[in-house]
């Protein structure tokens, strides 16, 4: 067979040459697997996200890919149709710069789709090396409104995943207010403190959520404490533990919203759970395109359940409703609910099932109420108030049975000591969480031979006295998509029939034997002139010739613009600074700025504030929870001549923009912006712009494009350590950093509002009456650490870590290394404890007093003590003591 082909462009799937919006979102699957990728893969993803072993992804516990594992994974796509996206979405330090663009390189060269990315530098370094790798901005990244996007956008950016926290109106807000494609989470585990701001983690244990290594501090119980007395909340004890978002009900609105994908949570979910949960999605959005809704029936929802789930919820998908999304009774997988025990006998209990059970099945029932916390059996079985097991009989009277449908009252039997009976009592509820029947059924969804097949189309050209002419045709879906086209021809010239002349019935059952392989016949045309005789061994041959020669052309990886030498370019340190190689900072070098560094001090009451302008600090910076205070802080900072900032607020949602606005009309010295919008505001009101810690601020690269962006200064990443403090302060212009020396660490940053949750009969901030405004709020963890809870003026709760952190110990170190900015944040201090902290901190910078000095007065000032926190290293390169 001698063959050719041709490669047409046809319309893009997300957007048309019109630029019109397609109705049909990407489903978009999680693989944190080879065996997750094919199970995405079979069961409709239009696309998969996963992992790389190199680090630099924000599932660090996933099996992750191998960069070898690349180029054989997206062929395999390429071959089904399906894109694949490489998360790149955690914080990189400047001296993992280097083997970021090792990994970016591999990633471009192997035909990824695109990376998703958190890193502001990161995103310019995979924009320097290859122009033509899409670039999408993770959910890490925080952005929330239509605003942010378009200062993001000039990262480069094709694609932006929103916070989870956004409704469906918000979200059709942003559409109409920027042409950036759009991605949302549709399915999964909800973290309850925004993406890329929850510090929990890394304040309680230095394992970052911003680096892959969450620890779900969130899944833990909690106790509220309300103006120092502990508040009976009975059953609830899981105030941060968000249920699992399952939003198939709002496909249709999200579709007519604009989004352009619908993203499946979950790389660390089991293959079963891919399978199970990108399918039944899979057939919603089919429905939702067809019928403009969605119907699921109760044994679908009862499938999904059983994968996964800690009780469904639609999320902030429509608004706020804190009770809803939190109801705070349990924190681990749960499954289905179906009953409670009426009668106990030896290894059985009597039940009315709510669902049909089966012999094999696993079941979990709550213990009983006074086991449920601090007892030997904490932490055992189910979360820590449950047991579990699985069925080992199933009796209704004296029959046994296999089986049993929903509805039925049956007596269900455990294996002897699966159950510490002395635990469970009559009324307690049962949950059914594992299926095996069920989870069977999924792993033969994938796995074998292919069951998720493409359409090609074939044309036929078959004329007595030329040679047979096989053409096939497909189109390869993505962001460029193709029209792939092939053709195949006989060696030899077709003879005049003498019996039977092919015909186009021949022809579509002969060409239509594509079992096995992973196209289906579509569409045939066939020209047939002078009848000719087409031996079937002939068109055999050009059957398999042209779908080895599709596939072929299907596995070839892009040609893409490669420039390593540019993207190492970023990787080197900023001009003027030192490498990172040499000079430690507990050297002190001999061309050190001189000169006395300037204190910052961020004060949250006017108490605070008074105290901070009466030590004459360099600058105050206001971040009140009441914006009516704002213009009396401004007044009296500008009285006592000290310089004021205003402080943002940490994110900013559509219809948000009157909060950063009102900053700018109490005409302040400056502006704290704690997300990309507050940025643009300030800088379009012509202030000054110091940039926070919640830009995540952890290389250079990162930090140079604020200032190009026109910030004054960079807060750093409250991620850095000292010997990743070291590496950024070697590779970055010292005037353009600000460090916070002294904070409690702010953990959970979230929309969801604890206050309304449990001391309010409301659901939201429209009905909740403000409990916030009229109590003093901790929740005690299970160490026994008192944790204040704030809301801001957007109503967001923010828990501060109970004790406060100190860098005092490298202070002297930054200052021989020209840092020239530090501030010290204060949270419930008063006037006398503001003062000292200040003048402490002062006698610090002025070389009077050692960190050590520092470090003992604080731990009796305070008596609680206070921590190195994210400063604490094995080496630390900044300590002069």
């Amino acid at each position: 067979m001698n063959s050719n082909h041709s490669v047409a462009p046809v319309s893009p799937g997300s957007l048309s040459n019109a630029g019109e919006r397609s109705v049909v979102p990407e489903l978009l699957a999680p693989a944190g697997s080879w065996d997750c990728a094919e199970a995405a893969v079979e069961n409709g993803a239009d696309a998969i996200y996963f992992g790389v072993d190199r680090g630099f992804n924000a599932r660090h516990r996933a099996a992750n890919f191998g960069l070898g594992d690349l180029d054989e994974l997206m062929a395999m796509l390429r071959r089904r149709g399906v894109r694949g996206y490489v998360t790149l979405n955690t914080l990189v330090f400047p001296d993992e710069l280097y083997s970021l663009v090792e990994v970016v390189e591999a990633i471009a060269r192997a035909g990824v789709d695109a990376v998703l990315v958190q890193d502001f530098g990161v995103a310019r370094i995979v924009r320097e090396l290859c122009p033509d790798l899409e670039i999408h901005a993770s959910t890490q990244m925080s952005l929330t409104s239509a605003e942010t996007i378009a200062v993001a956008a000039e990262l480069g950016l094709a694609r932006v995943v929103l916070a989870r926290e956004l409704s469906v109106a918000e979200i059709a807000k942003i559409r109409s207010a920027t042409s950036m494609p759009l991605e949302a989470f549709i399915h999964g585990a909800l973290c309850v403190a925004y993406s890329g701001q929850c510090l929990t983690s890394e304040s309680l244990g230095g394992r970052s959520a911003n680096r892959g290594q969450c620890a779900q501090a969130c899944r833990l119980p909690y106790d509220l404490v309300c103006d120092g007395e502990d508040r009976d909340l009975g059953d609830v004890r899981y105030l941060l533990s968000p249920q699992d978002l399952a939003g198939y009900a709002a496909i249709p609105d999200m579709i007519a919203a604009g989004i352009d994908s619908l993203k499946i949570e979950g790389r660390l979910k089991t293959p079963e759970y891919v399978a199970n949960i990108t399918g039944h999605y899979r057939r919603a959005i089919d429905q939702a395109v067809a019928e403009g809704a969605v119907r699921l029936s109760q044994q679908d929802r009862e499938e999904m359940e059983l994968s996964f789930s800690r009780g469904f919820t639609p999320g902030w998908l429509e608004g706020n409703d804190h009770k809803r999304l939190v109801p705070g009774i349990r924190a681990a997988k749960q499954g289905i609910e179906i009953g409670e025990i009426d009668d106990m006998r030896g290894d059985e209990i009597q039940i009315h099932v709510g669902a049909a059970v089966a012999l094999g099945d696993g079941l979990a029932i709550t213990s009983a109420a006074k086991f449920k916390a601090n007892d030997a059996y904490a932490g055992s079985g189910f979360a820590d108030n449950h047991q579990g097991g699985r069925i080992y009989s199933l009796r209704m009277g004296k029959e046994k049975l296999k089986t049993v449908p929903a509805g039925s009252d049956v007596w269900v039997g455990f294996g002897r000591g699966d159950i510490h009976w002395e635990r469970i009592e009559v009324g307690a509820t049962v949950f059914k969480n594992d299926d095996p029947k069920l989870n069977k059924k999924l792993s033969n969804t994938f796995g074998g031979k292919p069951r998720r097949t493409r359409q090609v189309d074939f044309e036929v050209v078959a004329k007595v006295g030329e040679p047979l002419q096989l053409t096939g045709r497909l189109k390869q879906r993505g962001e460029s998509d193709k029209l792939i086209e092939m053709t195949v021809c006989s060696e030899s010239p077709l003879e005049v029939a003498r019996q039977h002349a092919i015909t186009k019935e021949v022809l579509a059952d002969k060409l239509g034997r594509l079992g096995g392989t992973i196209f289906h016949l579509g569409e045939l045309s066939a020209t047939i002139q002078g009848d000719p005789i087409v031996p079937l061994g002939i068109l055999n041959a050009a059957r398999r010739e042209l779908v080895d020669g599709l596939l072929a052309k299907l596995s070839e990886a892009p040609v893409r613009r490669i420039d390593v030498e540019l993207a190492r370019k970023l990787v080197e340190p900023i001009g003027g600074t030192r490498s990172l190689a040499v000079d430690s900072l507990n050297e002190s070098p001999e061309d050190a700025p001189v000169g006395t560094p300037s204190l910052n001090v961020l004060c949250r009451t006017m108490e605070q504030l008074q105290a901070a302008i009466d030590c004459q600090v360099e600058t105050v910076i206001a971040d009140f929870h009441d914006v009516r205070e704002h213009r009396q802080a401004v007044e009296v900072a500008k009285a006592a001549g000290v310089p004021i900032l205003l402080a943002s607020i940490r994110m900013q949602k559509p219809s948000e923009m009157g909060f950063l606005k009102q900053l700018v009309k109490q005409a302040p010295d400056g502006i704290l912006a704690r997300n990309l919008a507050a940025i643009d505001v300030g800088i379009a009101a012509g202030l000054p712009v110091v940039s926070d810690f919640s830009l995540n601020v952890a290389n250079h690269r990162s930090a140079e494009w604020l200032i190009n962006r026109g910030v004054s200064r960079v807060t750093t990443s409250y991620d850095l350590n000292a010997d990743q403090l070291d590496g950024l302060v070697s590779a970055t212009p010292s005037g353009w950093l600000e460090m916070v020396i002294h904070q409690h660490m702010p953990m959970f940053h979230m929309e969801h509002c604890v206050f309304c949750s449990v001391m309010s009969p409301g659901t939201n901030k429209t009905n909740c009456g403000r409990p916030c405004d009229r109590h003093v709020v901790q929740l005690r963890d299970r160490v026994g650490q008192l944790h204040t809870l704030q809301a801001d003026i957007a109503c967001r709760n923010t828990l501060y870590n109970a004790t406060p952190q100190s860098a005092a110990d490298v202070v002297s170190g930054l200052v021989a290394r020209g840092v020239g900015w530090f501030r010290v944040e204060l949270l419930e201090e008063d006037a006398v404890q503001t003062s000292e902290m200040i003048g402490l901190y002062r006698q610090l910078l002025c070389g009077q007093v050692t960190g050590r000095d520092v470090w003992q007065r604080l731990s009796a000032d305070n008596r609680v003590g206070v921590t190195r926190g994210t400063l604490e290293a094995k080496r630390n390169p900044l300590a002069i003591i």
